[in-house]
């Protein structure tokens, strides 16, 4: 437990997010953060389930005089991204998160933090436990696995909840209402390899793409940031064609909602080419860093002796690897034209990984615009099978359309307004909020998402404002004593 944070105000969410660091739930292992949410809100004596998809929903009556007013759902995910820097030792399925405090910010030591979406669920649990905020019908709606497909979400089933407006709390910028977000899907693919014996007279090296930010492949999508995945096959194109380098395995980015920050690929190189090989990576990273001086100045590219791998990937994958890699789109691809500044459309290489005799790649397509999502995704899965993989589909869901005509949204400006001096952006969000996929199964409600002041989630330089924590909570408690009524 970190006294650094029991000592921030608001002493009662910052607490709860305290004890979820020390609970590990990473994405597809959240028995634990479970069943310590169902702990939590059946310890208040309040009605409490757990789903068949491993939604936790905690259930607490309005408070005196607030009977009469619309109820609310009060929504976040359990699950985190694990993503740490390849020299910190940390299992995330057993190891607790270790936070500092730095200047106004909350950090973690070279892991993700879990502020996204751990402060969202931390607010809503001290909302239930509190004992002198007004509030109405409150309903905590705690989802399973929202960031590696949403299914919680996807799982929820109708009829289970009676609020009328859905405050989700997985927003990251204090100040900022949104109303929309983008729906997403995965292209996936697979391509199946034979091995050849080593080639004589070569010697192994380790080639590392390292030092990238990484981080949302929705949020920062726009920032232009290295992906390592696509620098790393740029550079065995290279050697491949000048050097006969051949490929042993490769290992670039781990989850496909995230910018890949680091690739790794062992390699045979000629011993006759050794030193022309080497000073062409010397000269690649140069160039590489140049390309990215702006948007990833910390950019590494180098090659180290490295242990003897037993075999190669047989030439002909080889090649097909790299064309897959070369043909898939990456980035953003259009802005929208209705919403300045917001980026409509985009994908991103998530995943290029070998082992076992199959060489994987995951990649994860989002638009504002349904259709301009499966025209991308359809070119992604093109690319894949022109180059002899099987692409597999998976994970649609539906952006959620903005109603800027929103009940909730006019209460929230003026109330935004009036305590804080200012009228809040309205904004649509270019990451995948549950949103879309619940406003489908309760189309009743009047939804809307805020939060505080997140930066880099989705990757170890995730931190979380503490000035905006504070403001965030003030704005929560504000909107639920000033909910309307029925």
């Amino acid at each position: 437990m970190s006294d650094e944070l029991n000592d921030l105000e608001p002493k009662s969410l910052w607490g709860i997010f305290d004890e979820m660091t020390q609970i590990p739930r990473p994405s597809k292992h959240e028995d634990k953060i479970q069943e310590w949410a169902v702990n939590f809100g059946e310890k208040l004596g309040l009605e409490t389930l757990k789903d068949d998809v491993g939604n936790v929903i905690i259930k607490k009556p309005a408070t005196s005089g607030m009977e009469d007013r619309k109820g609310v759902i009060l929504q976040g995910h359990l699950d985190m991204v694990p993503q740490k820097n390849s020299s910190t030792r940390h299992d995330f399925l057993k190891d607790p998160i270790k936070t500092f405090i730095e200047g106004d910010w909350v950090k973690a030591k070279g892991t993700t933090l879990g502020a996204d979406n751990g402060i969202g669920v931390a607010a809503t649990l001290a909302v239930l436990a509190s004992k002198d905020i007004p509030h109405p019908y409150i309903e905590a709606l705690l989802t399973a696995d929202e960031e590696t497909g949403m299914t919680g979400a996807n799982g929820l089933q109708p009829g289970i909840l009676d609020g009328d407006i859905l405050i989700n709390m997985d927003s990251e910028d204090e100040g900022e209402l949104y109303i929309g977000c983008a729906g997403g899907v995965n292209t996936n693919a697979r391509m199946h390899y034979d091995t050849e014996e080593l080639p004589p007279n070569t010697l192994p090296y380790k080639i590392s793409v390292t030092g990238l930010k990484g981080g949302h492949s929705g949020l920062d999508i726009h920032l232009g940031r290295g992906n390592a995945n696509k620098i790393m096959n740029e550079l065995l194109t290279d050697v491949s064609e000048k050097f006969g380098v051949r490929l042993a395995c490769i290992e670039g980015g781990s989850l496909r909602n995230a910018i890949p920050r680091e690739s790794f690929a062992v390699v045979m190189v000629p011993e006759a080419n050794k030193e022309r090989f080497k000073a062409y990576v010397q000269t690649f990273e140069e160039k590489a860093k140049e390309a990215f001086r702006e948007a990833d100045p910390g950019l590494i590219v180098q090659a180290d002796r490295t242990k003897m791998p037993r075999n190669i990937i047989e030439k002909k994958v080889q090649d097909n690897l790299y064309q897959a890699v070369r043909n898939c789109p990456n980035g953003v691809v259009s802005m929208s034209r209705d919403m300045p500044g917001v980026v409509e459309t985009s994908t991103n290489l998530a995943v290029v990984k070998s082992g076992n005799g199959v060489i994987e790649f995951a990649t994860l397509q989002r638009s504002q615009v349904d259709k301009d999502k499966e025209e991308l995704s359809a070119k992604t899965e093109k690319a894949f099978r022109d180059a002899g993989a099987k692409p597999e589909i998976s994970g649609n869901y539906p952006g959620w359309q903005p109603d800027v005509h929103s009940a909730i949204l006019k209460e929230m400006k003026e109330i935004y307004n009036q305590r804080f001096g200012k009228v809040p952006e309205v904004k649509v969000i270019h990451a995948g909020l549950e949103c879309g996929i619940l406003g489908a199964k309760y189309p009743n409600w009047d939804m809307i998402s805020f939060g505080p002041t997140i930066r880099n989630p989705h990757s170890p330089d995730e931190m979380v404002s503490i000035t905006t924590v504070q403001m965030f909570w003030d704005f929560l408690v504000a909107t639920l004593k000033n909910i309307p009524r029925k």
